[in-house]
């Protein structure tokens, strides 16, 4: 009986060779280098720029629309001008506000590479999201 064991591993490495070079959609992390314009290092030999990628709104920044409804409260600033003092009035209706959700230098995204491995959908952070707001604590 002959011994097909070589044949089969040959089959078997020529099939995984194939699926690699048609190179299907994959996971990778990376963690940005530089923001403007864009960078995303994955490794060594990867180093993705603006022409490679494309970004959902979770890493982007964009506008909204919020709906609002409350009463503002002011309790004066003491400097005596009346547009100062106590007062209270209605906040109310559709409005439009910006979210700063742009990448910066050094968080960790996590990306999918399309088929054919040519462009990059960056998915999220999967680090800690950088804030420099004001009323941080």
């Amino acid at each position: 009986m002959p011994n097909y064991t070589g044949f089969v591993h040959m089959v078997k490495r020529i099939a995984l060779n194939a699926v690699e070079n048609s190179k299907p959609a994959a996971v990778l992390y990376g963690t940005v280098t530089k923001v403007s314009p864009i960078e995303i290092t994955v490794d060594q030999k990867l180093v993705l720029g603006m022409a490679q990628l494309e970004f959902t709104k979770a890493v982007t920044d964009h506008w909204v629309d919020i709906e609002v409804d409350h009463v503002t409260e002011n309790r004066g600033g003491g400097s005596g001008a009346a547009e100062y003092e106590s007062h209270n009035h209605q906040y109310k209706g559709c409005k439009r506000i910006r979210v700063y959700n742009g990448l910066l230098k050094g968080e960790k995204v996590i990306l999918v590479r399309f088929q054919e491995g040519q462009r990059f959908l960056v998915l999220d952070r999967i680090s800690e999201h950088i804030v420099k707001g004001e009323w941080l604590g």
